[in-house]
């Protein structure tokens, strides 16, 4: 009996130890079990934070202003973008608005061939009339094939139609690995695009911020208020600053989310394509997003119309010619990193010829990392006029070269 009851105590110390050391581990007290941490990454030759992990197909981010590129993911290849293709839809009403060729006033007759949209839709009904501006809405917001086909035949005249402006719109913008068939999303063989075309069309998007007014709204309306749009993107709801962009689904191209959001004036956008799921889609993108608010600073490298360095002319009465920014130099850097930063002038080529006047280009200043990538650059030009050498001064100059080339050449040897 004894010796039972020492099993039975032996047991119960064992079981308190086990129960101390799981204690220990869970709040932080005694043993600690430790993640290790992912290392840095390169990025133009300075450390920065690893990108997260993302279970998505293909993915990308950049900063909206410069589209300097932060992180990508698969970001070329051609995968069926589902409904993200309304921002294509909406890009080329939205520019004809902007231009005064329609309005968002404009009264709409819905045809048939809209009428009978599936999948996503606000129930358009032949003849039914309704604005441009509830279409849009309704395709912003709620995702409607309906409301971009109807769109897309009082732009155009025909859903074809359109989509030839929608093909050709996307060659301007360099989308070189899209082609589209349709202009609500629907699968179809021919009809895809990428991570890296869908950040581009986003970015002119973006630029009209009537869009953003839909894109950001959760529950609005149209039919004069009668019927409600419940929006199909729960980033917007979920997560701070973000303001948009346009979700997607098809059975082919999974779920799918260009998203936006802006913080302390930086605005991100956000691609990521075939997800497993509608939580997935909105996850991986708060991901994205949090790795380019955490990890990058936008900062201002070079004023506009501040003077940068000199650009030699070589027929001027004075070679070294001022040079200023064109614009604004900005450019997104790993946090803390901006010293490391250095400018660099680069003429153009030929070298530029007297007489030079003030405000003409020159060439282009570069930011340049580290390890000599370019991250941004804009164009320099002349602070002052510069006017040409006399012929005796360029003569003097030619000989001085030639000697100078003809000894430089000797010492080569």
């Amino acid at each position: 009996m004894r010796s039972m009851l020492v099993r039975v105590k032996a047991i119960a110390v064992a079981f308190a130890a086990m129960a101390a050391l799981v204690a220990m581990l869970f709040t932080g007290g005694g043993v600690r079990v430790v993640a290790q941490a992912r290392p840095p990454v390169d990025f133009a030759g300075m450390p920065v934070d690893p990108p997260p992990q993302l279970a998505a197909r293909s993915a990308i981010i950049a900063e909206a202003e410069t589209g300097q590129i932060l992180y990508q993911m698969n970001a070329d290849e051609r995968m069926a973008p589902a409904s993200i293709t309304k921002i294509m839809t909406m890009l080329l009403v939205m520019e004809r608005v902007d231009a005064g060729t329609i309005s968002l006033d404009d009264k709409v007759t819905v045809s048939r061939a809209a009428s009978q949209m599936g999948g996503s839709q606000v129930y358009l009904k032949e003849k039914e009339i309704a604005t441009v501006g509830d279409l849009l809405a309704a395709t912003a917001i709620r995702s409607a094939n309906d409301a971009s086909y109807a769109l897309a035949e009082y732009v155009a005249g025909t859903d074809y139609d359109f989509v030839s402006l929608m093909n050709a719109r996307a060659r301007e913008l360099g989308m070189t690995g899209t082609h589209f068939s349709n202009p609500e999303g629907l699968d179809d063989a021919n009809h895809y695009t990428t991570a890296r075309d869908i950040l581009t069309m986003s970015r002119e998007l973006v630029r009209h911020p009537k869009v953003l007014e839909w894109t950001s709204t959760w529950i609005g309306s149209m039919r004069n208020g009668t019927y409600e749009l419940f929006n199909t993107n729960r980033l917007i709801h979920d997560y701070p600053g973000a303001d948009g962009l346009k979700t997607g689904h098809t059975e082919k191209a999974g779920y799918c989310l260009a998203g936006t959001a802006i913080r302390n004036g930086v605005r991100m956008i956000s691609v990521v394509l075939g997800t497993a799921s509608e939580a997935a889609r909105t996850t991986e993108t708060a991901k994205l997003l949090d790795y380019g608010f955490r990890s990058f600073e936008k900062v201002q490298l070079a004023e506009e119309g501040s003077e940068v360095g000199t650009v030699k002319v070589p027929t001027a009465a004075t070679m070294d010619v001022p040079v200023r920014a064109e614009r604004n130099l900005i450019a997104m850097v790993p946090r803390g990193s901006a010293d490391q930063v250095r400018l660099e002038v680069r003429p153009v080529s030929p070298a530029p010829t007297a007489p030079v006047s003030e405000g003409q280009l020159l060439g282009t200043v570069a930011a340049v990392g580290p390890n000599g990538e370019d991250i941004a650059a804009v164009g320099i030009v002349a602070a002052k006029d510069a006017r040409r050498a006399n012929v005796f001064v360029r003569a003097f100059r030619a000989i001085a070269n030639f000697f100078r080339g003809l000894f430089g050449r000797g010492k080569s040897r």
